[in-house]
């Protein structure tokens, strides 16, 4: 081999060397492509699987990242313990005022678990366990009242039974009563106080009597009389106000590129670059909705927006999810005819099929939501 090498002369040698090494920079290149703006060249495989009612429930949950990361247990939790997933958005908007999502026990579910005892749940699954299911049987103690379990799973089931010996009906003049007479029994221990000034001349200093609103403030939506959350009424993405959303999208076609990261400031936007959220945000605000902030929108986010719809009852503005680099990873807006509109990693903002066999297809994981 050394022969031969000193029968080529050095110019050739250095002119292959240079070659070889421009290849290996274009291949590193592409790799990293693949790895950061590819979505569709994922080699994840899934079957297309038709999920009544597509995801968690109705309303939106307008909470922390920290909150967000635990929407999966929630849902897994709740399937598990026999509630609604509809709650699950309520519950998030629980967790986000009893802790934002930090802390082994986010939840706070030690009281309810370990007989009065705080402080005894150190991890954060067990946490949401224990914390769906004491939300369950709150929910079922006050008959589905929503507000009167949302208060109790502050106060404690003695408000539940307060509220039945005086009318049966949550109120937030009841909830202030309750605070007061339970405060009386128990300031003598200095360990109560009240945690917020407004109630100091209530002597209403037991728990937090404006809980309700307190958990309520991070939740968009209205309250049937079922006690299930709904949508907010806004006529939804479905139908007329759908097709005014794809024709706001369409605008983009061929003006645009993939950016992973890409639409989260106005330079972005203004230079075309999006990825699959920050595209789909975009085309909701055109038409007056606002789907989440410009700069935290990911798929994770929009997934806890609107109403839940079957694959089946699909209409033109509906939102869509696909299962590539992850779960949920890419997010389209359903136009009709197995047809999405979406901003995709080869062409941009385009329209892509999503019918059985091809790429999206195959990658539909029944996940529909109508904001």
């Amino acid at each position: 081999m050394h022969i031969v090498l000193q029968l080529i002369p050095k110019k050739y040698l250095i002119g292959g060397a240079l070659i070889l090494l421009g290849l290996s920079g274009l291949l590193v290149m592409s790799t990293i492509v693949a790895i950061t703006g590819e979505f569709e060249n994922d080699s994840q495989q899934s079957e297309v699987t038709e999920i009544e009612g597509g995801g968690i429930g109705v309303g939106t949950a307008n909470v922390s990242p920290e909150v967000m990361r635990y929407q999966p247990l929630l849902e897994k939790y709740a399937q598990k313990h026999g509630l609604d997933a509809s709650y699950v958005p309520i519950m998030m908007a629980l967790m986000m005022q009893e802790s934002g999502g930090r802390g082994g026990d986010p939840m706070q579910s030690s009281e309810s678990y370990c007989d009065g005892t705080v402080g005894c749940i150190k991890n954060p699954e067990l946490s949401i366990d224990k914390g769906v299911l004491h939300f369950k049987s709150v929910l079922e103690k006050a008959k589905y009242d929503l507000k009167l379990c949302l208060q109790s799973y502050n106060f404690g089931p003695g408000f539940i039974n307060f509220i039945m010996k005086n009318g049966g009906k949550y109120t937030p003049e009841l909830a202030i009563k309750f605070s007061q007479i339970q405060y009386q029994q128990v300031k003598h221990t200095g360990n109560y106080h009240c945690v917020r000034l407004e109630m100091i001349p209530y002597g209403a200093c037991y728990g937090d009597a404006k809980y309700v609103d307190a958990v309520l403030k991070y939740y968009t939506g209205t309250i049937t009389a079922d006690g299930k959350p709904a949508a907010p009424a806004s006529g939804g993405s479905g139908g007329k106000s759908g097709v005014k959303v794809i024709d706001a999208g369409k605008t983009l076609i061929g003006k645009t590129r993939y950016i992973f990261g890409g639409g989260r400031s106005q330079s972005d936007i203004n230079a075309g670059r999006f990825d699959c959220s920050s595209f789909v945000r975009w085309a909701f605000e055109q038409v007056g909705m606002n789907v989440g902030p410009m700069s935290g929108v990911t798929t994770d986010t929009l997934k806890t927006q609107g109403q839940a719809i079957n694959p089946k009852d699909m209409k033109p503005g509906d939102v869509v999810f696909f299962d590539t680099y992850k779960k949920d990873g890419h997010v389209g807006i359903y136009v009709g005819d197995n047809q999405f509109l979406g901003c995709q990693g080869k062409t941009g903002v385009a329209i892509a099929s999503m019918a059985k066999g091809t790429y999206f297809g195959e990658r539909f994981n029944g996940r529909v939501k109508r904001f």
